[in-house]
């Protein structure tokens, strides 16, 4: 009995034991596992909400200085209603209206939006997001730059503070804010993807498909800051800005199929924006310095090289294909096949990047250039001209006329019946190794308009050409297989 309760007792003391010494050794893991986990946490960065980019102060000080630009048309550009003339039944119009952006900049009123969100309007109303609403007086425009500039006169108006598009630079964050869609005011997200961006939508028909010829005459400057904030019909003239809540850009424009955001968007350097405006309030219209050059687009400026027997990666600047009888240019000695490569120490590497930068400068304003000549660098110091000094003759006209490497004729008859239009000419000849050449655009193609101008003969050519003061070229018309394009040759600056 007594070594049966000692056997007993000797395992109930070893239970015991081995409970304990398990205890231990699983504390013992326990705390090494923590020790390791502490360790890696350690090594790691940390993570958190901090850290990820914090947009409510620039949204909060931005919003209410973006205002929402309503539009309105006279009573004879009306809209009509489809299904009334279905079944010949009275019309019964209604006033057309539109609805676009604009930024507060001053304390005292002005408003800067997009030249093609007021164009043609007979009323203009800016309404705050506070609910106030003001007639708008149009100061003035700038369709090269798609600006335009309003006034309001109201008291304790907000800004918004201009910053430094020189400095805004790829990957960077930016806010889009506007009133897409007729919504209510709007913030987006995005970083800038791209600079210097031209994407040819400047200086088309208007509404009514004709360009003042006058207006026609002047150069597109297209230097766009590119970006994947989403920014939608209603947007333009908005406020792109920087996380500090500063404006960067004014919303322009979107690539898009469909004529929703797709991915990107583009919106005119502030720094720009502010010579546009500066010129419009000291002088009511906007005066502009050309260095007298011309210079192949972004879209084919590969093609042209490469037929000048030319490797596109061994030019690393802007490539002079002509310089301007007469001009600035000239008379500073710059030459065809001239690179430039830098303005007042300032890189430039495309030709946007060129005419922005010069567009900022005033007639007789002087520049630097760097150039690079026969591989070898220089410096040249340009008087720029003004557009009353800038004078194409018609001789000069037909020049560039022939530097298209192409030949015309009138439509036929059968022709205009077969594209629906009432005037044109088509291209009866392209030159091998020419402009047209280069452009891939092929004999048969169809041109309606040169510089937004009709043209139905050789002469209204010509006439278009010479309005054209800086060598800016826009066409509108047909490929053979029915497609229609817009093709644009900003070739000088």
């Amino acid at each position: 009995m007594g070594k049966a309760v000692g056997t007993f007792l000797i395992a109930i003391l070893s239970a015991v034991l081995a409970i304990v010494g398990y205890k231990f050794f699983e504390g013992d893991a326990a705390q090494n596992a923590n020790s390791n986990n502490n360790t890696n946490a350690a090594a790691l960065p940390a993570v958190s909400s901090a850290d990820n980019p914090d947009f409510v102060p620039a949204a909060a000080s931005v919003t209410p200085a973006v205002v929402h630009i309503k539009t309105e048309y006279e009573a004879g550009q009306t809209s009509r209603n489809p299904i009334y003339e279905m079944f010949g039944m009275p019309q019964q119009y209604a006033p057309v209206r539109g609805s676009g952006s604009g930024v507060l900049i001053s304390k005292d009123g002005y408003i800067v939006t997009n030249n093609h969100v007021i164009e043609g309007a007979s009323g203009i109303i800016a309404v705050l997001p506070d609910r106030r609403s003001f007639q708008a007086k149009l100061m003035g425009t700038d369709p090269s730059t798609d600006l335009a500039l309003l006034k309001v006169e109201g008291e304790g108006l907000p800004v918004v503070p201009l910053g430094d598009s020189d400095k805004v630079q790829v990957g960077e964050w930016v806010l889009a804010v506007g009133y897409p869609l007729t919504l209510n005011s709007t913030v987006t997200a995005g970083i800038v993807s791209a600079k210097g961006r031209s994407i040819g939508i400047l200086n088309r028909p208007s509404q009514g498909g004709y360009v003042d010829p006058a207006q026609a005459a002047n150069t597109a400057i297209e230097s766009f800051i590119q970006t994947d904030a989403a920014i939608n019909p209603g947007n333009s003239g908005g406020a792109l800005v920087n996380t500090s809540g500063q404006l960067v850009g004014i919303n322009t424009a979107i690539a898009s199929q469909t004529g929703s955001y797709a991915g990107y968007g583009f919106a005119i350097p502030v720094n720009l924006m502010q010579k546009v405006v500066g010129d419009i309030r000291k002088f009511g219209r906007v005066r502009r310095g050309f260095l007298g050059v011309s210079f192949p687009v972004p879209a084919v400026e590969d093609q042209l090289l490469r037929s000048r027997g030319i490797d596109p990666g061994k030019v690393s600047g802007v490539y002079i294909m002509g310089v301007q009888p007469g001009s600035g240019a000239e008379k500073a000695g710059l030459k065809e096949g001239d690179i430039i490569q830098g303005i007042d120490g300032n890189n430039v590497l495309t030709s946007a990047e060129l005419s922005e930068r010069i567009a900022r400068y005033y007639p007789g304003d002087k520049v630097e250039l760097d150039l690079l000549r026969d591989g070898k660098k220089r410096k040249a110091t340009v008087t720029l001209q003004g557009e009353e000094e800038e004078t194409v003759t018609e001789t000069g006209a037909k020049g560039l006329e022939a530097r298209l490497g192409a030949s015309f004729a009138p439509l036929t008859d059968r022709m205009k019946q077969q594209y629906r239009l009432n005037e044109g000419v088509y291209v009866t000849k392209v030159e091998p190794g020419g402009f047209f050449d280069s452009a891939g655009i092929p004999e048969g193609t169809v041109i309606a308009r040169v510089n937004g101008r009709p043209v139905s003969s050789l002469a209204d050519i010509s006439k278009s050409l010479a309005a054209s003061r800086s060598g800016m070229v826009r066409l509108d018309g047909i490929t053979p297989d029915g497609t229609a394009f817009v093709f644009n040759f900003p070739l000088g600056a």
